[in-house]
């Protein structure tokens, strides 16, 4: 059964009313670049995950209008509301006639979300690497989602008190400690959770290239336990101190994909960096499900643009047990057309 039933939006983005059913396991929304349709499965995710993937309230509401509100019919008779009012900037949540200010824990839905931008996930930053895993293990552990805040909250302090020319070590450590507790949490499970998905990297890859080539993802940091961090800290202070930051913690880490032993920007092909980002998100689907009971629901946005045939055959093969809504600007070879933009 499709977990999406149907979606309602009135005044977002460039939609004043828009209607979609999802009456197929697979949905498909062709529309020329601009049309709107990143913009419905933005509004879809938001309905299942609390939050955009893209923007702020306020660049969401359609131009001069005074509310936005998204509908979505869920299975089992169950009903999403958004809504946003400017002028109030208060988003409601409305679920089944009860009302919150954000998306309860409980009612949130694994999301499998594949943009264009993906595909150059290898040879980005740091920080857009860690902003995507980030959100990934927060679908997969719901503690990591708190930990993460509690580490941001302590880390801005830290770094804010740095800036201060009269701070001393003390002044720093009741921050330290906050930071060595919560970090040290952190980078144990983004270690825990990068080694189940690397016993399924190789063999996910060799399914898509066809071929005997191996890859992994190695996360580049330091696993260290509470003390040891807090101890990082302490040894760090003069050179915090003087670059008005903090040098060490899980907010530096990165994670570097690795290709043949060697890492993969710089030796694999552009094929090749399809290929492994194609295998981590079969990977992503598989253990949002096990961890959570749950199949996820799977987004693919304009990606058949940036897949070769074969590459797009083993998108749709690979996802084909599960609920998938698919922008593109044209129909794909074997697909029908299940909205028009």
């Amino acid at each position: 059964m499709n977990i999406i039933q149907k979606i309602s939006l009135k005044n977002f983005r460039c939609h004043e009313d828009f209607v979609l059913d999802c009456n197929r396991p697979t949905t498909l929304i062709i529309g020329e670049n601009g049309s709107g349709k990143t913009s419905v499965l933005e509004a879809i995710y938001m309905a299942l995950r609390g939050k955009s993937f893209k923007a702020v309230d306020d660049d969401i509401l359609r131009r001069d209008a005074e509310f936005y509100r998204i509908e979505v019919d869920l299975c089992d008779a169950k009903k999403v509301i958004i809504r946003y009012n400017p002028v109030l900037n208060k988003k409601e949540f409305e679920i089944d006639g009860k009302k919150s200010i954000r998306l309860p824990k409980k009612d949130r839905y694994p999301v499998v979300l594949f943009e264009p931008n993906n595909i150059y996930l290898i040879e980005s930053s740091p920080s857009r690497r860690r902003d995507y895993f980030d959100e990934l293990f927060k679908q997969i552990d719901n503690n990591y989602t708190v930990i993460l805040g509690r580490y941001n909250k302590a880390l801005k302090q830290r770094n804010d008190l740095l800036k201060n020319e009269t701070i001393s070590k003390d002044d720093l450590f009741s921050w330290d400690i906050l930071c060595a507790q919560y970090g040290s949490q952190i980078k144990a499970t983004r270690k825990r959770i990068l080694d189940k998905i690397n016993e399924r990297m190789t063999d996910n890859y060799r399914w898509i290239a066809k071929n005997n080539d191996s890859c992994s993802i190695k996360y580049a940091g330091d696993i260290v336990d509470e003390n040891e961090y807090l101890a990082r800290l302490a040894k760090n202070y003069e050179k915090d101190k003087v670059f008005g930051y903090t040098s060490f913690g899980a907010h530096r880490d990165d994670y570097e994909f690795i290709f043949n032993n060697a890492s993969a920007d710089g030796s694999a092909s552009r094929g090749e960096m399809r290929s492994i980002i194609l295998a981590l998100k079969f990977i992503e689907a598989k253990i949002l499900e096990e961890e959570t009971g749950d199949r996820p629901v799977v987004l693919l946005d304009d990606i058949f643009s940036e897949l070769d045939d074969a590459r797009q055959k083993h998108l749709v093969q690979n996802f084909k047990d599960y609920q998938m809504i698919i922008t593109s600007t044209n129909v794909p070879a074997e697909m029908t057309v299940s909205k028009n933009l």
